[in-house]
């Protein structure tokens, strides 16, 4: 039993893509679907509701929610409130999961002891050259090849979910999320599923910039999670590795994050992740 929940603020070019993926998912018999649509002046709404037949015709639930304008936490109460299964999945309306992903999803959660899992993330093909010089760079990081990010997708049973009522009023609930539990609690299934990265050096600003403020607000707000933090940091001799074999991906990497530095933190919103 797995409700997936999926927040969508104007994401009428992704929604469609999203939940084929999904629905073609040998997930577990009993699935409930959410579409949390918040404050979308696009067909968000429309397209996911066009999903209904294939949900009912495979023996799942699709629920599609009409919000005004609540922010992603926002969304993501709203969605909870009408979860029927206590085991949740929370998924970006831009991602594309594996069709093994959610059933092994639901069996690595299927236990009474907290967990959190997530599957293999792998960074969707970028059309800028500006982004795929970034993603080869990013690739190499130690948050996405370590551990279990859980970026665009995370997932927890019952007795996680109990770790925390409604969601905060904070810009990243996955990082949020995720250190509500130690590493050990954190699986990582083989099954994966592809996450975007923004197109455009200055989206690639713009999202970094967000993503690390998102980061020192949980940090400042909940600093007693930062005991569960396993952050691996790349050394000297990686880093000048990583320039020698990928100069021009190595530049455009640095220089985002000189280029965040130099502005500092951004504001709360929703912004795409990514």
């Amino acid at each position: 039993m797995l409700s997936i929940l999926i927040p969508a603020n104007n994401e009428a070019a992704h929604i469609g893509v999203c939940l084929q993926a999904v629905l073609a998912s040998d997930g577990p018999q009993a699935t409930q679907i959410i579409v949390a649509a918040n404050g979308c002046s696009d067909d968000t709404a429309k397209i996911a509701k066009s999903f209904a037949g294939t949900a009912t015709a495979k023996g799942w639930t699709l629920d599609v929610l009409e919000l005004p304008a609540l922010g992603k936490m926002g969304a993501l109460d709203a969605a909870d409130a009408v979860a029927t299964f206590d085991t949740r999945a929370y998924l970006d309306a831009d991602v594309i999961v594996d069709r093994a992903l959610m059933g092994q999803i639901a069996e690595a959660l299927n236990t009474d002891t907290p967990r959190y899992t997530s599957g293999a993330l792998r960074l969707a093909p970028a059309e800028s050259k500006a982004t795929r010089a970034y993603a080869r760079i990013y690739a190499q990081v130690p948050f996405v090849i370590h551990g279990v990010p859980g970026a665009g997708l995370y997932a927890v049973n019952a007795a996680g979910r109990a770790r925390w009522d409604k969601f905060p009023g904070i810009i990243s609930d996955d990082t949020f999320v995720r250190l509500n539990f130690t590493p050990e609690e954190r699986i990582g299934v083989a099954a994966g599923y592809d996450w975007p990265l923004v197109e455009g050096f200055r989206a690639l600003v713009k999202v970094r910039r967000r993503q690390n403020a998102g980061v020192a607000e949980v940090a400042q707000r909940f600093p007693e999670l930062l005991k569960n933090d396993d952050k691996y940091r790349l050394s000297t001799g990686q880093k000048l590795n990583m320039a020698l074999r990928d100069p021009l991906g190595f530049l455009v990497y640095a220089s985002v994050a000189v280029a965040v530095k130099m502005m500092g933190q951004s504001q709360s919103g929703w912004e795409r992740g990514r």
